[in-house]
């Protein structure tokens, strides 16, 4: 008979087991076996709860997007003013918590998941509406009309930087990578002051 309560404990053990065999392996090559091993469980309950590797994976970028969602919140609600708020996205994107090894690798290989997998697709376009529509919020207020293309621009390099990341052989610098895309930030507010 199945403990109480032991479900969301071992679910969430899952999905964190799932994103550090994905970065260690660099690639979804990884089976349902390792994963259950890394989490202290049989391959049996590992199906169980998820279906199958590809549930496990899916369930592992729900839970960072959560985490992500819940960290840019809370970011936002601290900051003050539209440039307070958009240095605060960019901060959040590269976070202590997301910005690390295993958690890049699984992101290099959601991208590569979402050309082939309709629920990857839809989460990754989720995350990506939010993430611009958080930037045109504040952009507004700053370039107005030229928001949506500058929105654009710091959405592509934030995931730029993760890519390029995830091909890195050294260890995440969340500071340079932050520093990176407000450096591209603040010359596109520049160029706005001056137009």
């Amino acid at each position: 008979m199945p403990k109480l309560g032991m479900e969301p404990i071992r679910k969430a053990a899952l999905v964190n087991a799932t994103i550090a065999e994905i970065g260690i392996a660099g690639s979804l090559d990884v089976t349902v076996g390792q994963i259950a091993r890394r989490a202290g469980m049989s391959t049996a309950l590992a199906h169980h709860y998820f279906g199958g590797k590809e549930q496990m994976f899916l369930a592992a970028m729900r839970h960072v997007l959560s985490l992500y969602g819940a960290e840019v919140r809370g970011a936002l609600a601290a900051a003050d003013g539209p440039r307070g708020r958009l240095n605060a996205i960019v901060r959040v994107s590269f976070a202590a918590g997301s910005f690390r090894r295993e958690v890049v690798g699984a992101w290099l290989n959601f991208y590569v998941l979402a050309q082939t997998v309709p629920e990857a697709k839809r989460l990754l376009r989720i995350y990506q509406r939010r993430l611009r529509s958080n930037l045109m919020a504040e952009l507004r207020h700053l370039i107005g009309e030229r928001a949506g293309p500058v929105a654009d621009g710091v959405g592509a390099m934030i995931d730029g930087v993760y890519i390029r990341e995830a091909l890195s052989d050294r260890a995440p610098d969340r500071h340079a990578a932050a520093r990176l895309v407000l450096a591209y930030l603040d010359a596109k507010l520049e160029r706005g002051q001056a137009d």
